[in-house]
């Protein structure tokens, strides 16, 4: 008889297979594998634990209201993330956790993709645990992964066409530029400007051994996969003469204007990149232009140096070039991997130990100010609006409407057949559109953006109730105009609804025709 192993009850070959049971156990859970589906878990927890702590924010307004009037393009966005919103919509309803599901997913993608960069650069379960983890704590990746944002799905094409070309410099396989192309494509029917990183890629290729691809026919057929995909959307801006271009224009103008593309070059530190992922990002330049390892990989320092450049030269917001960053924490984590395995056991731990405890630290604190988990109103909540404005803008559109609809209430049953309603931004007209059908009111309108191309309404108004405008504007624009309510919010927040322009107005006709008068009334936002 085998003697039963002290304190356990079971027989020596049971202890030793239980024992290798737990060590695979462990294996799965702390090792590679294990440690980025953690991290992706991570990515995905913020939906559940702010669920009810915010409203939809105005960016996602204005989207739900343009994935309700599918098109080729849209005048301040192409039309795939609408599409995505659609989709959503269509599966989840108005549940914000549901809509916002698919920006977290993209980020989700993003992480593993950054494991997968690492990987494919060399590095081990070290480097790509790093990578993903610094993906994770982005600020970025916070703020696009909490609410519903075409930023969420620019940063996934852009880790994507970093791993496809790292794919492409391993094999040699030409094949994979269908696969770069198509991806392009995609981000261009996203964000126009990963028209940057494609300069990156350009210049990458002609600079380094890669060039040689230049002569591959799979490169060409990628460029006319690309052009296919995106040539939709190139139709709608021909059709509507280039209204996007316009757009973007005004947009940038307002932005230097205002002073917002200042900070370019601090808010790296800051905004793009968690200031405790400076090292990891460093050593990845260091990996692709000065290592002899990243030499064959020099193509992706350059699909971040030349956007970086292109976007500090034209002005930019730092935020832009954010979605370059993965492919550095994949190249600084194969660096940090060489160096941990030159370094003794004990200070191998220890430095495992510090980047943890530092990640962690760095992690939870711009999620503190990221994520909407503090209470409205509370010292938390009140400090982190402070730093990120966008918390607020989360507030009050329930209540808006809600006024909006008692002012219609009162307005006799004739007189609210011939009434529309005006708004003076995006925000307003996508929560009119929202929340206003259960009251019985008509659909916003707006000079703003695409609102602007859907035009005034068959027939035009004879009354109208007008938000978004002060009272200097609205009497230029109408007769006989009367304040007929004020926007307020159950919390008191001051955000730029209830402080900037908080007077409702019902005013009578315009002083022009409305055809006329619309012309004018045409803006970005």
């Amino acid at each position: 008889m085998q003697k039963r192993a002290r304190g356990l009850g079971i027989l020596p070959n049971q202890r030793s297979a239980f024992v290798n049971q737990t060590r695979k156990l462990q294996s799965i859970l702390f090792g590679g594998t294990g440690l980025l589906l953690f991290l992706v878990v991570l990515r995905l927890l913020p939906l559940w634990i702010t669920n009810g702590q915010s409203g939809w924010h105005r960016d996602e307004l204005d989207m739900l209201d343009n994935a309700r009037h599918l098109d080729w393009g849209f005048v301040s966005y192409p039309p795939l993330a609408p599409l995505l919103a659609r989709l959503a919509w269509t599966l989840f309803g108005p549940s914000i956790p549901g809509v916002r599901l698919f920006s977290s997913l993209a980020l989700a993608g993003t992480i593993i993709l950054a494991a997968r960069m690492a990987g494919g650069l060399g590095g081990g379960k070290s480097a790509q645990a790093i990578a993903a983890a610094a993906v994770l704590i982005a600020p970025i990746g916070m703020l696009a992964g909490v609410l519903y944002s075409y930023s969420s799905f620019d940063c996934l094409w852009w880790a994507l066409i970093a791993y496809l070309m790292i794919r492409l410099l391993t094999t040699g396989n030409p094949r994979w530029w269908l696969a770069i192309g198509a991806v392009i494509g995609l981000g261009m029917m996203t964000k126009y400007t990963i028209s940057y990183l494609v300069v990156g890629v350009v210049i990458g290729v002609l600079l380094t051994p890669a060039r040689r691809q230049l002569r591959s026919p799979w490169l060409w057929a990628g460029v006319v996969l690309a052009l296919l995909i995106v040539l939709p959307n190139l139709v709608w801006q021909v059709r509507h003469d280039f209204i996007s271009w316009d757009f973007m224009q005004s947009i940038h103008a307002r932005d230097v204007r205002n002073g917002r593309a200042d900070g370019y070059l601090p808010e790296q530190l800051v905004f793009s990149a968690n200031p405790v992922t400076i090292p990891l990002w460093a050593a990845g330049l260091v990996f692709f232009f000065l290592s002899p390892m990243g030499k064959r990989f020099r193509v992706l320092g350059w699909m971040y140096l030349v956007p970086f450049v292109l976007f500090f030269f034209s002005q930019g917001r730092s935020y832009y070039i954010a979605p370059a960053y993965p492919m550095l924490f994949a190249g600084g984590g194969v660096l940090f991997e060489e160096w941990l395995a030159r370094l003794s056991a004990a200070r191998g731990r220890l430095v495992r130990g510090v980047t943890g405890v530092a990640f962690t630290i760095g992690g939870l604190t711009f999620a503190s100010i990221a994520l909407p988990l503090a209470p409205v109103n509370s010292a938390w909540w009140n400090w982190a609006s402070e730093i990120n404005e966008e918390l607020k803008e989360e507030i009050g559109w329930p209540e808006l409407v809600e006024t909006v609809a008692g002012i219609y209430d009162r307005l006799p049953p004739e007189q609210q057949a011939q009434t529309g309603i005006l708004t003076g931004n995006y925000g307003e007209a996508g929560a009119l559109n929202l929340y206003g059908p259960a009251y019985g009111l008509p659909t916003a309108i707006s000079g703003v953006n695409s609102y602007w191309l859907r035009g005034f309404g068959d027939p035009a108004p004879q009354t109208t109730i007008v938000l978004g405008y002060r009272a200097s504007d609205v009497n230029l624009i109408f007769y006989s105009c009367e304040q007929a309510g004020t926007n307020t919010n159950r919390y008191g927040v001051l955000n730029e609804e209830s402080r900037e322009h908080p007077d409702i107005w019902l005013c009578g006709a315009p002083r022009l025709p409305w055809a006329e008068m619309w012309t004018h009334l045409r803006g970005f936002g």
